[in-house]
């Protein structure tokens, strides 16, 4: 079988940003990377380049910047009023320190991951660029599986993504001033 829309894919691969340069993330045979291929889980390009292959077949690409995160963004990196970190009206200054990822939401309900680059007494400022964005991806890897989606995997997929309905508040996804 080969990788086409709506099959589940597990891949074991490596991923740099520089031909020579460190494995910034890794995949192994006891923790593959599965998806459902088609559905939007993935990069498009990072799917477009697996299209066709099967169980056993190795891949190596690059995605260029514009193929993958894009550029990074001045205008990802915003400021943000300090009170819209507060649960039960207190700050929580374990999770917002500078250098953490902290995720939230922004008013679409899409989920967005953000970096705490500084702290004012009114303000925190936030990246909230992808840590790719501005680099070429390298990966290198095999096909490890392709199988036929199951109901329940096709409906999971297809789901409806983000906001306070999704359950993401019930899942800790939610509540540090996200707006739910």
């Amino acid at each position: 079988m080969t990788i086409s829309k709506d099959k589940v894919v597990s891949v074991i691969y490596e991923l740099k940003t520089d031909l020579s340069g460190e494995i910034i993330e890794k995949a192994a045979t006891e923790t593959p990377l599965t998806f459902l291929c088609g559905a939007g889980q993935m990069l498009e390009k990072f799917e477009a380049n697996l299209m066709g292959l099967k169980a056993g077949d190795a891949f190596d690409f690059k995605l260029a910047t514009e193929e993958a995160y894009g550029a990074a963004s001045e205008e990802a990196v915003i400021d943000l009023p300090k009170n819209i970190f507060e649960v039960n009206g207190e700050f929580d200054a374990e999770v917002i320190k500078v250098g953490n990822v902290v995720p939230m939401q922004d008013n679409s309900g899409r989920r967005m991951n953000g970096i705490v680059l500084e702290l004012t007494d009114a303000t925190i400022k936030m990246d909230f660029n992808h840590p790719l964005a501005g680099d070429d991806l390298f990966f290198k890897g095999e096909v490890l599986e392709v199988r036929e989606a199951t109901e329940e995997e096709m409906k999971e997929a297809y789901a409806p993504q983000g906001g306070c309905d999704s359950g993401s508040c019930d899942t800790g996804g939610c509540g540090s001033g996200c707006g739910c």
